[in-house]
């Protein structure tokens, strides 16, 4: 099973964004953790700040986060495409394929939630995030 969802990042206000997005679209924010929830806080600073936030408003579904410090938002680096997957032999074949041409970003290993996850630019320019779970 596939699934694609649209990630978008913040240069550190992704709390304003979503609250923003809550009343445009009357929707609720599903879940929401900060990197100091996951242990993941690189400084003080970055403690409060979301790791991971996802949203849904009827049929409108997207995850967000703020970004890592050294972040700079510019227009076209927002927006990741987060690709959910069943397969983890299907989720590196569509890895390795992404990465052809393109970068690895964070190459697949057992992330902090247990899945299977991944980041990769692929030649395009197109920002991707697969995740599958380790069974």
């Amino acid at each position: 099973m596939k699934r694609i969802n649209p990630y978008l990042t913040f240069a550190g206000n992704c709390r304003e964004a979503l609250d923003f997005y809550k009343t445009c679209f009357n929707g609720e924010i599903v879940s929401i953790e900060t990197f100091g929830d996951a242990n993941f806080a690189q400084n003080e600073s970055m403690k409060d700040k979301i790791i991971h936030a996802e949203f849904k408003a009827e049929e409108i579904y997207f995850m967000a986060s703020d970004a890592t410090p050294d972040f700079k938002a510019n227009p076209g680096n927002m927006l990741t495409m987060s690709l959910s997957l069943s397969d983890k032999n299907e989720q590196a074949k569509i890895f390795d394929a992404l990465a052809d041409g393109g970068t690895v970003t964070m190459p697949l290993d057992i992330a902090f939630w247990g899945e299977i996850f991944g980041m990769v630019t692929d030649r395009f320019g197109i920002h991707w995030m697969l995740s599958c779970p380790t069974q």
